[in-house]
């Protein structure tokens, strides 16, 4: 980047309110290396570094931050404890659980989703680890950005006004108007495969989902990509097989791809789908990250055009970045469709809003109608 860029960005970023963060977790070294982080960036700064949960319940009203980063394991008052009564206090408290990469810590990062955090992320299991701690800093850094980025899109709305003789003249000037997303029809295709992608906010939008579209799944196959670490697509699948009462697991190299369960692509594995004679048959890839992700939903999306061709049907749920819209291109380029989640209804507008932006969906609507729009496209009704 160019120093005139730079110092543009940065100037553009200082403009507006920082994402006021609090840290809370009892090691001073993982403390210190997150605060250092969020310190470099422009648009965010450390509101308080605290070691106990109780800390921040007691301080919460006093430091006032936009995003905590709260650990599970503290001593005193642990982050599950913590979490509903720093949201009591704070009702708009944007809240990522952070935790080391346990079966335990990652059943307990579901139930805080369910109690109103909005994100976790997995800690290194030692900050020695260089590629860890590189990719621990990168997700933390975006999840505090994008997740805070309504705090500073309303601190931005709403500027001091500056002393009555400093303030320019009023100019007339039309309000800039969003230019209308586009749409397109749905492929002439009767659909006969559900391929959905998710990241952030991914996992409740998942359930919610899946409790209202069993008609689909018992008929046709249903396969997610949702970007999660390994053992937390271990949970998710478990979540999956209670929310939808179907079989829900981990996908398995080789399996039969079969209507009537749900196959999630495994943590740290790409799931794409082959033909092998007759059988449609999973094939799990351990090669880079796509989209800075892995598992990755472009790789999901493009293989299923080899075998379902225009009977793929894509649906992107709420997540950071713009993983699936290549893929959503190609589906459609082959003669499927895509259905986006609206904007007002994602947690993150970022993967939806690039495949809405990208013209390439058939619908973009609110999470609670996207089930209804499924059962009725698998059903044969084209509209």
């Amino acid at each position: 980047m160019s120093t005139a860029l730079m110092s543009s960005t940065t100037h553009g970023a200082n403009r507006l309110e920082p994402i006021r963060v609090m840290v809370v977790d009892d090691s001073v070294v993982i403390r210190g290396m997150i605060s250092r982080w969020i310190d470099a960036e422009p648009d965010m700064k450390v509101a308080a570094s605290l070691r106990t949960g109780l800390d921040a319940v007691n301080q919460i009203e006093r430091i006032n931050p936009d995003v905590a980063v709260l650990d599970i394991e503290m001593p005193e008052l642990d982050g599950i404890s913590a979490l509903p009564q720093l949201l009591a206090k704070k009702r708009d408290l944007i809240i990522i659980m952070a935790s080391t990469l346990t079966r335990r810590n990652a059943e307990i990062s579901f139930k805080a989703l369910s109690l109103g955090a909005s994100d976790y992320i997995p800690k290194p299991e030692s900050t020695r680890e260089a590629t860890a701690a590189d990719i621990f800093h990168h997700d933390l850094i975006q999840k505090i950005r994008h997740l805070g980025a309504k705090v500073r899109r309303t601190a931005a709305a709403s500027p001091p006004l500056a002393p009555a003789q400093e303030r320019p003249q009023p100019v007339a000037k039309a309000a800039p108007v969003a230019a209308p997303l586009v749409k397109r029809q749905f492929g002439l295709t009767a659909p006969r495969a559900l391929v959905i992608g998710s990241s952030t906010g991914g996992p409740q939008a998942l359930m919610s989902l899946v409790t209202e579209i069993g008609p689909v799944i018992d008929r046709f196959p249903v396969l997610i990509t949702q970007h999660m670490p390994p053992t937390f697509t271990t949970i998710l699948a478990e979540h999956l097989a209670r929310s939808s009462r179907r079989p829900a697991a981990e996908a398995v190299d080789g399996e039969v791809v079969k209507p009537g369960r749900i196959y999630l692509a495994p943590g740290g594995r790409h799931m794409k789908v082959v033909r092998h004679g007759t059988d449609t048959v999973i094939a799990l890839d351990d090669g880079p990250p796509v989209n800075f992700c892995k598992p990755a939903v472009d790789p999901l999306f493009t293989s299923a055009i080899d075998v379902w061709q225009g009977g793929t049907l894509a649906v992107i749920l709420t997540g950071m970045g713009s993983d699936g819209m290549r893929g959503g291109k190609d589906i459609v380029a082959a003669g499927g469709s895509v259905i986006a989640q609206d904007e007002a209804t994602s947690v993150v507008w970022g993967m939806p809003g690039a495949a809405a932006n990208a013209g390439i969906c058939a619908a973009i609507l609110p999470l609670n109608q996207i089930a209804p729009k499924l059962v009725q496209l698998f059903s044969g009704v084209r509209s």
